[in-house]
């Protein structure tokens, strides 16, 4: 009888191991849905960022609107009788000159 009992308690404290500590025990799997679930993030992210770039082409080859805005926001560029007016903030300039 002891020598069943010590058996049955080696096959449990063996089955346990394994279930915790060994090939697919709950620590794995505990690690790969944290895995899994940064993957979903980043994908979601990736998704929106080809909407965006999607509508971005989209808007480029259907109008000059938004071809005049790029032109003008990266480039500055201006329309032909437009005049270009820059506008200089001196108080945030002011500001920090006199704090050193």
């Amino acid at each position: 009888m002891k020598i069943s009992t010590a058996l049955f308690v080696l096959l449990l404290v063996l089955l346990q191991y394994r279930l915790w500590f060994g090939n697919g025990s709950m620590t794995e799997v505990h690690h790969l849905e944290k895995q899994v679930s940064q993957v979903k993030q980043e994908n979601q992210k990736l998704k929106e960022r080809n909407l965006s770039l999607t509508a971005e082409v989209y808007d480029l080859k259907q109008g000059q609107e938004a071809i005049e805005e790029r032109a003008r926001s990266e480039m500055g560029m201006i329309k032909y009788d437009e005049t270009f007016y820059q506008i200089i903030d001196y108080s945030g300039s002011q500001a920090s000159s006199n704090s050193n």
